[in-house]
């Protein structure tokens, strides 16, 4: 496979740019693109068993028939920008823009309808706009220019099939885990004072109102992800280049990481295992009144269109990774993060999606991810391995404390609880503490002494 990489990169290297340089970075690249088109078809063969198109399948359809998701296309294309002139964004966005009315006014005129049940009337023009400039990479452009286009473009398709991969992931979880470990979760969650049913009562308590706003985060989380992104990302265009690390890189891999724990640990919440949601699947209907009652937990059969997504909480993982890189910008974009992240457990917790220990284990899924990824970019040291083994270690105990010690966990609330929140904040102060020495610290210029005066 990375001599194949290899062999296909060297046609498109840079005649003014030496094999020493470019090869490793061909390699890596080359093999990464494989490795994921070998996924994205592994994805589609197991999707097209279960007799739903996969991934690339739904992708493709997007080109012609409305996207489902209209708002992250355009997110995705805005990504895409970050390595283009301001010229060239005008163009670019003005084009999608006329082709996405064009194709509506079609829809319109032929009467197929310009609303749709399950997509949006917008987003085929970003995609073609993206797919656009990935051909005017390949045949206008040269050496490193045409490697950066490229990398702008591969950012914006990752981010949606990113979105396609998740939604082919959740159909394999509820297809092939027909038992689910919600009573082990609800179990355990005791020891936090079963978080999910204050804040749902909480929710409730709030009206329409609080629970539109909490949807609207919860569903766009991915734009508010590409907006912290372009502030990390606003210096390619002058630079040209990208940052050794930046929010995208987090993003996309704890939506690769996540689902493989979806298998091992099967939960789909207590919307569904405790709620009306859950239909006849459902152990009791009591989410969120009346907290679940203590019993020897066990595992229980559920239907086969849930998704088993809960443990970790990707929503809050994805959340915390935001407020982390949102740490370093303006004023704005801090409060903006920290908004996002509160807002973003009030929602897990509050629709029903998630129990409270999901959440410590997504903070920590994150953090541990995190470490890694930064670890990797500045150069793997004995601080990085440290810090994720820490990060790894601690997820890996909560888990098993979760399957295998609920009971206990809820027999002794008081010293269970402080026991989950002092592993999660010591993951978090380990990050802190090694991250701030990653840090560049800010040098100080002497400034000149001043010369006294001659009368």
């Amino acid at each position: 496979m990375i001599s194949i990489a290899s062999r296909v990169l060297s046609r498109i290297r840079p005649r003014t740019t030496s094999a020493t340089w470019l090869r490793p970075r061909a390699v890596l690249w080359g093999t990464a693109a494989l490795v994921g088109l070998g996924f994205l078809i592994a994805l589609e063969i197991a999707a097209r068993r279960y007799g739903v198109p996969g991934p690339i399948t739904n992708q493709m359809r997007e080109v012609i028939f409305p996207p489902k998701s209209g708002f992250l296309l355009y997110a995705g294309m805005a990504l895409m920008m970050v390595v283009l002139t301001w010229r060239e964004r005008f163009i670019a966005a003005g084009t999608a823009i006329g082709i996405d009315l064009v194709i509506v006014l079609v829809r319109w005129i032929s009467g197929t309808g310009v609303r749709v049940p399950d997509g949006h009337p917008f987003g085929n023009g970003a995609l073609l706009v993206v797919l656009g400039c990935a051909v005017l990479a390949v045949t206008r452009r040269t050496g490193r220019e045409r490697i950066l286009l490229l990398k702008g473009v591969g950012l914006a398709l990752l981010l949606v099939a990113g979105r396609k991969t998740g939604d082919t992931w959740l159909l394999i979880t509820s297809k092939t885990r027909y038992t689910v470990l919600d009573q082990y979760v609800a179990t355990a969650d005791h020891a936090l004072g079963n978080p999910s049913w204050l804040v749902g009562r909480l929710v409730r308590a709030t009206g329409p109102v609080g629970s539109h706003v909490l949807d609207w985060v919860y569903v766009q989380l991915a734009v508010a992800a590409v907006c912290a992104a372009l502030y990390q990302l606003r210096n390619v265009a002058t630079e040209r280049r990208f940052p050794r690390h930046h929010l995208v890189r987090t993003f996309l891999t704890i939506g690769l990481l996540g689902p493989a724990i979806y298998m091992i640990f099967p939960v789909v919440g207590p919307i569904f295992a405790y709620g009306a949601d859950g239909g006849q699947w459902a152990a009791v209907n009591l989410w969120p009144e009346t907290a679940p009652p203590l019993i020897t937990p066990q595992a229980m059969p559920f239907d086969g269109i849930t998704p088993r997504n809960c443990m970790p909480s990707l929503h809050t993982a994805w959340a915390t990774a935001i407020f982390v890189h949102t740490r370093t910008g303006p004023r704005f974009l801090r409060f903006a993060g920290t908004f996002w992240l509160l807002a973003t457990i009030g929602a897990t917790l509050g629709f029903g999606y998630h129990y409270g220990v999901d959440l410590v284990a997504g903070v920590v899924f994150t953090l541990t991810i995190e470490a890694a990824l930064r670890g990797q970019a500045r150069g793997w040291d004995r601080q990085a391995t440290r810090l994720v083994t820490h990060g790894t270690v601690v997820f890996a105990a909560l888990l098993t404390s979760y399957r295998y010690l609920p009971t206990q966990m809820a027999d002794h609330p008081w010293l269970a609880g402080p026991l989950l929140v002092l592993a999660m904040t010591s993951v978090i102060a380990a990050f802190i503490r090694t991250t701030t020495q990653w840090d560049p610290k800010p040098t100080l210029t002497p400034q000149p002494k001043p010369q006294p005066e001659l009368v």
